[in-house]
Parts: C-alpha cells; structure tokens; sequence
C-alpha cells in the first residue's frame, strides 16, 4: 500500500486574477504532468476546461488533478476566485489538507483573499503564501507581507527575498540557505542557476534570516535555549520546527516569484512537500450519527480502518456524472458496495478515476488519503457521507449559503421544457448554491444563486452544455418579512358537526427574535392543557406558515413563538387540529405584530484608481450604501460598504464606466435590514399586481 506520509492534497486559492490558474499550470508542467504550458489569458488552461471559463479567463468550478514532485503525491485542486463562485472554494477546503493563498505583487491582499483566507481559518487548514506576479508594475513583496499582517491578521514567516522588482525581477533569495535562485528570460522554468545572493542584500537577508530562525526555534523549547546561547540549530532542525508551526497554523511560510514568468516556483514545490501536512498530520474528521449528534469515533487515515468518504462534488461531463470524494479512511475497491449515510441506499462502485483536470486515467481502487473520483453514482450530492455498509458512520457534513438573486427563466419551445428540466436537475447537483423553485400560481420557473454573474454562467451553461434555449426574466431579490412587535394572543379551532370533531385552543406570545435567529419555539404550558404530545403539532403548524408572510408572502424571519397555555378535548383533540389551530393562529396574529419588509444587504468591497474615489463613493451613496472604510493602497483606494442588493444590478457596467476601466467589486450577503417604507410599498405593490394578473 501507498506510503500516506507522501500524500499531500493541497488547494490553490486566491482572489481573482491573482494567478492561481496559472501557478497551478507551472507546478503541472514542472512536476512533467504537462509538456505544454496552457495560458489563461489564450484560453488554454489545463484546468480551465469549460468553455465559460476559457472565455471569461477566469475559474468557475475547482477543477481536480494528480502529480508528482520528489516522490511525494499531489492532489491538487485549483479553486475559483470570484465571489459568486466561493461556495467551490469552500466545499474544496472542507476535503483538503493544506494549501497555497496566492497574493498578488502590485494588487495585495485583494477582497475575495480575506474571504477565502476566512473560509481557510474556519477550516483550519495549513497554508504557504505565494506573493506573486513581482514582475508587474508597482509589485512590492514588502507591502504585500505587511497586508497580510494587517488586514488578514496572519504571521507570516518570509522564507524568500525578491531579487530585483517589475521588469527587474530575475529572482530569489533562499533564506535558510542564503542562496540565490536566478532564472534567465527563455521561459523555461529549469533554466535557472543557484549562487551567492547580491552583496548589497547581504544586510536585508541576515535581518530577516534572523526573524525566521528565531520564529522557527519557538516551537521546540530545547532549541530555543540552545539558541540564545548563540547556537545556530541545524538545517533539518529549522525545517521540523517549521513544518511544526505551519501544521500547528502559527505561522504562514511565505514565498515570492512570478507564475507567468516561471520564476520560484520550484521552491513552493519544495515548501508543499517540506511543510504542508500528510493525511496523518491533520485531525481526523469526527463521526456523527444520523440525527447529527457526536459518537466520539473519528475517521482515522489507516487503510484497515472502515471506509469513510466524503462527496465533495458532483461534475456532468461527456462519460456521465463524476463524484469527486476524499477517502477520510479504509480503502474503495472497484466493484465494491458503498452506503451513502444521507439517502441509506446501498450503490456498488462501478469505475473509479483519477482526474487530470478533464482527462481521466482508470484505477482498480483508492484509499485513505486520496482524492478521487467515481462514474455513474445515481443519487448522490454534495456533502454525502459514502462509507462500509457493515460499519456505517456519516462525516459533518457541508454548510452551505443560502441565494440571494433569483430569475425567472422560460424555455422557447415545448421541445425545450423536458430538456430543461433535466439539464437543471444535473445543474442543482453540481452546485449546492444553484436552487430552482417553480411557482405554483404562474407554473414559471426560478432560478436561484449567489449573484449576477453565477446566474449569467448558469444561462449560459444551459444554453451551450445542455442546448436550451430560454428566456430570461429580471432579476428578483430575495426579500424576507419580520414583526416589530410582541403580541400576546389566543385561538381556538372548532369543528364539531357530527362524527369525531376537531378541537385545539392555543394561547401564545408572539414576538421579534433575535436577528438571524431564524424561528424559536418555546412551550411552557404547565398543568397539561395542552398535552406535551400536541407541542411539536403547534411547532410544526407555525413553522409551515413561516414559509409564507402576511405582507407580500415572502419567508418570516426571526420571530420568537412561547406557547403559554390551551385547551384540548379529550375526544375530539388531535395533533392535526393542534397544527390547524397555530396555521390558522398564524394568519390572524402576524398582521397585528407590526410586519415588516427586510432586504439582504450586501458587503460590497470596491477597487477603484484614486482620481475616481469621489465619483465612487458618490454613486454609492446614491445606491443607498453605508460607507465603512477606505484605504488608500499603492495603486488605487478600497473602499468597503454596506449597500442593498436591489441597487446592485448592473453595477459592474456602472462602475467600469466611471473608473475607465480600471474599478474592480465583489460583494458577499451580509445580512437583512429593514426596507425603507417607499421602497417595501412598491414591492407589496408589484408582488400584488403580478399575483392579480396570474388570476
């Protein structure tokens, strides 16, 4: 069996345009799994394979692939950058062991970065950091290293010096060997040469050798004293007690080089193997049981262990539905029997492959610590647990956002409707944030998802994947509804005219929870007046009402429902006229609680050159923004806001206009806020005319 200590499955993720696509193409042409390099920019990417990505030049599903570098194995996944698409980043670091943020030289710790180094933290997964493209203007590793301490609250450890900036970047200093890495113009990434470092860096690079060494030796206490009595531990000391650290997320170990130029990325192989961690280094993943309780077990990485996987993704392509899984533990053999945990079906295991980005290569079986994928699974999604039918045990499963943009989409003919509901049923597999409704009044169908762009790719997608024509509606918000105030309030549900009755008398508080709460129900009937068996009725008819508010009949959030006191029947009392009572409860209370229209409010993060901060902020605030902050960076100002996605659409065009060209956004939900009266009576309004024109 495979050693696991030389796995190593790693992520490279980043904001947009920082260079990922293209620092994961140099690793697979260094590594010999390519001969030819693909470039992003011409649309040849290896792993940008759909044709949306080739044309818009930027990652929109994490695309998988396998090589190797100084024995040790690399599963690599390339994730997107762009903010619609952060749910793949997501799903890709829950199933990882380590990864690489890469930052870029001129533009710095841009706004996706935070997102993505958050998403890393709550995972907590080990990074390296890649300052990269030191051969654009206004590069400046130095600033950069300071960002990362500042805005994203890191350590990192500078592992590297730049030889040289912008067009005279030629190369590295490698600290702990003081050793410089020079590669020449050809663009071949082997032709390089090691010697001594510049003289006049010779200052620069024993200050910062020193922070190194003496972050490095805090992690072993026998170390650090031999240290300060001024011995200079050992080249494999230094490098076990970085490893240490970067396992232990103390420190990041930080490197430069430009991707696109072929520069330094030898030594962020070099740093994968050295200091990211082996399947057996990281925490293994806790079972639960089926109601999500904790069993105390834990998947460990040994292959005689029962096998335990995860679903990370489903992809469509030509051969049929792929499921990638990451093997937590046991082995999965071709022909074998899995149960998936979610569904408690059994499905044996056809074919199982090892993907290179779009290109596959057959295996007989996998086992802990890989990341692979399985062809023609029938009914499994995102997040499901695959593991031993005889030992059955489910992994935490995914969390993932709920939309917040949602279109009206038709097909254009009756040939196109069938073929549009399968297409859209695979799309909803792929992608755990992509939802689809129809509505039962109008029989339309609505699309649902993260933004502008996720929506324009999914259209897309259905247009040049699956053929369907269709056509598109406006886009729609997703409003919500609330109460204001607390109300007490009783209801009694009768029908008593001959055979068995029904009977259910509820009294109730009814008041505003807290935000984000959601829906809390609460009994504190004493005495029995209402029977304990009759509470989760009274729970389930308010929840179910919940679905549908009294203003506009959009979802109630945040409301607090105490159920104080009843009365039942002893006969003609059932949980069905308890459930009937809270629906019925719900409709006639709700009204007087002082509902409310609230609105997502997005954390829009704007980029803009300096000579346009005036224009921006102005047309933000137009846009009813909260400005929070604005930091003025080498090259442009950022500006952060709070602003209502309602005044969000189109903006892209907007703020390209205003800047030139040159403005950059990307904005995330935040959370609901009250609507400004104006604007909730137009909703109630337009929500009225379009249900009087269905009928």
């Amino acid at each position: 069996m495979t050693d696991l200590a030389l796995y190593r499955n790693i992520g490279i993720f980043a904001h947009v345009d920082a260079g990922k696509t293209t620092t994961t193409e140099r690793i697979l042409h260094l590594t010999g799994k390519t001969h030819k390099i693909g470039e992003v920019h011409d649309g040849e990417a290896t792993t940008d394979f759909m044709d949306q990505e080739r044309e818009r030049g930027i990652t929109i599903q994490s695309a998988a692939t396998t090589c190797f570098w100084k024995d040790h194995r690399l599963n690599i996944i390339d994730t997107p950058g762009h903010v619609d698409f952060t749910i793949e980043v997501y799903r890709s670091l829950k199933v990882l062991d380590g990864g690489v943020g890469v930052f870029c030289g001129s533009g710095g710790v841009e706004p996706q970065s935070e997102t993505n180094w958050r998403y890393a933290n709550d995972s907590e997964v080990a990074r390296i950091i890649l300052v990269n493209k030191l051969d654009r203007l206004g590069a400046d590793f130095y600033r950069v290293v300071e960002q990362i301490k500042k805005v994203l609250g890191a350590n990192p450890m500078v592992m590297v010096l730049p030889i040289g900036t912008e067009d005279d970047f030629v190369g590295v200093v490698d600290l702990l060997t003081r050793k410089a890495w020079i590669w020449d113009d050809s663009g071949d990434p082997s032709n390089y040469r090691v010697e001594e470092p510049p003289a006049d860096m010779a200052d620069k690079i024993e200050e910062y050798r020193e922070q190194l060494i003496e972050m490095a030796v805090e992690q072993d206490d026998d170390l650090l004293e031999v240290y300060l009595d001024g011995v200079e531990p050992n080249l494999e000391d230094i490098k076990r007690c970085i490893r240490k650290g970067t396992i232990a997320l103390d420190f990041f170990p930080t490197y430069c080089g430009s991707a696109f130029k072929n520069k330094g990325v030898q030594l962020i192989l070099d740093a994968i193997v050295d200091y990211l961690p082996n399947p057996l280094e990281v925490d293994a993943q806790p079972e639960i049981d089926l109601d999500g309780n904790a069993t105390g077990g834990f998947a460990l990485a040994e292959v005689d262990y029962p096998l335990r996987a995860l679903a990370f993704k489903i992809m469509d392509d030509r051969f049929g539905a792929l499921t990638f899984i990451r093997i937590y533990s046991g082995k999965l053999e071709k022909g074998s029997t899995i149960l998936n945990t979610f569904t408690g079906k059994t499905e044996r295991v056809g074919r199982i492959v090892e993907m290179h980005a779009d290109s596959r290569e057959e295996l007989d079986g996998a086992q802990a610590g890989d990341i692979v994928a399985i062809v023609g699974m029938k009914n499994v999604q995102t997040g499901h647990t695959l593991c031993d039918p005889k030992k059955p045990a489910t992994l935490e499963p995914m969390v993932f956002p709920d939309p917040v943009i949602s279109i009206a989409i038709a097909p254009k003919d009756k040939a196109a409707s069938e073929k549009m509901g399968i297409a859209l049923g695979k799309m909803i597999q792929e992608d755990p944030s992509f939802r689809v409704e129809t509505d039962e009044d109008s029989g339309e169908t609505i699309i649902k998802g993260m933004g502008e762009l996720h929506l324009d790719i999914k259209v897309d997608i259905l247009k040049r994947t699956h053929g369907v024509e269709v056509e598109v509606g406006a886009p729609q918000v997703a409003y919500r509804e609330t109460i204001t105030q607390r109300v007490e309030d009783t209801y009694t549900h009768k029908k008593q005219t001959g055979g068995s009755g029904q009977f259910g008398k509820i009294e109730y508080i009814v008041e505003p929870g807290e935000p984000g709460s959601g829906f809390v129900f609460e009994s504190k009937v004493t005495g029995g007046n209402v029977p304990r068996e009759f509470w989760p009725a009274v729970e389930k008819g308010f929840s179910k009402s919940m679905e549908v508010g009294t203003l506009a009949g959009f979802p109630l959030l945040d409301v607090k429902i105490t159920l104080t006191d009843g009365a039942y029947h002893a006969v003609d009392s059932s949980a069905v006229a308890f459930e009937i009572a809270a629906k019925a409860a719900y409709r006639s209370t709700i009204p007087k609680a002082g509902p409310q229209l609230i609105e997502p409010i997005m954390k829009v993060d704007v980029f803009t050159p300096e000579d346009h901060v005036g224009d921006v902020i102005g047309d933000l605030n137009r846009r009813r923004g909260m400005i929070k902050s604005q930091e003025a960076g080498t090259t442009g100002v950022r500006i952060k806001s709070d602003v209502a996605l309602s005044e969000m659409f189109g903006y892209i065009g907007d703020l390209r206009t205003m800047t030139s060209g040159r403005g950059q956004f990307s904005m995330e939900f935040s959370h609901y806020s009250a609507c400004p009266k104006n604007i909730a009576e137009d909703v109630i309004k337009e929500v009225k005319e379009r249900e009087a024109a269905k009928k």
